[in-house]
């Protein structure tokens, strides 16, 4: 599966689309559930109206890092602080 979290853009093809970071947990362990692999993560930080349903962006990232489970990350966010914080956080704590 190819991940894809944000509240307003499209989904591209070939991706599964969440919009907010709850049921993109679902969508993962659900994934993982079938035995699936997870190809990318690609990630929004502000999620608006939907930020109440688990977080931003961040939120997954630091929910991932908690069970270990690092999965490649691309982040398409064009907000300047949260992709600034996302990405120190994947280079604190994602192994490469």
């Amino acid at each position: 599966m190819k991940l894809w979290l944000d509240d307003l853009r499209d989904t591209p093809f070939g991706y599964t689309g969440a919009r907010s970071v709850d049921e993109a947990k679902e969508l993962i362990t659900d994934c993982e559930g079938r035995g699936e692999g997870i190809e990318v993560i690609d990630l929004d930080y502000d999620l608006g109206r939907f930020q109440s349903q688990g977080g931003n962006g961040l939120a997954l990232l630091e929910w991932l890092a908690e069970r270990e489970s690092f999965y490649p990350v691309e982040i398409h966010s064009t907000h300047p602080y949260g992709v600034i914080e996302m990405q120190r956080f994947l280079d604190w704590n994602w192994p490469f």
